[in-house]
């Protein structure tokens, strides 16, 4: 699939997958990200790229020397990981399904939570400070518990691997 690369003034180039013209506001988001210092080579914006907040929604932005979990919102990130591995392209070949399928099945996802409870997960010290959270969120602790290492409360999400 082709791409556009978007003709705006910027220290990072901005090329586009999309399909469509960016509304003023999409546009001046994707300079002011692909304006950022800590951008490496560009910003990339895919088919379904729409207004976020503080990124656009269907932005990928590689960084150097700087980590942005959740460029585009409080939560978008959640479940997101990026991580190096000693894999070549080559090495992977015919096996990113399985990868995926393998990996997809030990974590729960969506509405799931994990059936059984970890030692690590019941010993974390972090839940004593959960008496301090709001009222509100103190009754989900149980909840919480059982979701920690799972991708839950959310619907399932395809797994991306990028090589």
């Amino acid at each position: 699939m082709p791409y556009e690369k978007l003709e705006i003034s910027t220290t990072s180039p901005v090329l586009s997958w999309a399909n469509h013209e960016l509304s003023s506001d999409e546009t001046k988001m994707a300079k002011n990200v692909a304006s950022l210092p800590f951008v490496f080579k560009h910003v990339a914006l895919m088919p379904d790229v729409h207004l976020g907040k503080g990124a656009l929604v269907g932005s990928v932005i590689a960084t150097k020397d700087a980590i942005m979990p959740a460029a585009v919102g409080v939560d978008i990130g959640c479940g997101m990981m990026a991580i190096k591995t000693p894999f070549t392209a080559e090495q992977l070949e015919g096996k990113l399904k399985k990868i995926r399928l393998d990996i997809e099945a030990a974590i729960p996802v969506g509405f799931e939570e994990n059936k059984e409870v970890e030692k690590a997960v019941s010993n974390w010290q972090g839940w004593q400070d959960f008496k301090d959270l709001h009222s509100g969120v103190q009754r989900l602790e149980s909840k919480a518990i059982k979701q920690l290492g799972s991708l839950g409360g959310g619907k399932r999400l395809p797994l991306t691997v990028v090589i």
